[in-house]
């Protein structure tokens, strides 16, 4: 199963096009989408506006892949996961967010080879095959609490 998420901060109707575009050349694979309330009509796809929090870590937990916007909360539960996450960042020039911070998050995550990146449909739907022919894999963890260097780092700057 692919998870595909837009987050919490309003609709990605070209990404949720992308993937249900995707999900009809692939029939023989489950997608859901938390898709908000765009104004695109899913055909392939299995999708809700909203989940609960319950629901969207059982979709998540059990997805081979995660497609989502580029949100630090998304991005972070896939590392947490061990989870192969393509990220499909939101444009300020195509009306899609406030500003690009969601763009620099990719190139810089991008860069540092912590998630895989498309910035385009074409490059969407190959990332996707890659996947499923076992071409890409989680690129990053972290664990769910910081190390105890960190804290003791963070312990040692305070106490000065």
């Amino acid at each position: 199963m692919i998870f595909v998420t837009v987050g919490t901060q309003g609709p990605f109707d070209r990404l949720i096009s992308a993937m249900d575009e995707i999900a009809g050349t692939m029939p023989e694979v489950r997608f859901v989408a938390q898709v908000s309330k765009g104004r695109y009509k899913v055909k392939n796809m299995t999708c809700f506006e909203f989940i609960s929090p319950a629901e969207f870590d059982e979709y998540f937990s059990s997805a081979k892949l995660i497609v989502s916007h580029a949100g630090m909360g998304t991005i972070i539960s896939a590392f947490e996961r061990s989870k192969p996450i393509v990220i499909f960042p939101k444009f300020h020039s195509l009306g899609e967010h406030r500003n690009d911070h969601q763009l620099a998050t990719a190139r810089k995550l991008g860069s540092l080879n912590y998630i895989h990146v498309a910035y385009t449909p074409a490059e969407l739907r190959d990332k996707i095959h890659s996947v499923l022919d076992g071409g890409l894999s989680p690129l990053h963890k972290v664990g769910k609490y910081a190390s105890s260097e960190l804290i003791n780092s963070l312990q040692s700057f305070i106490s000065v």
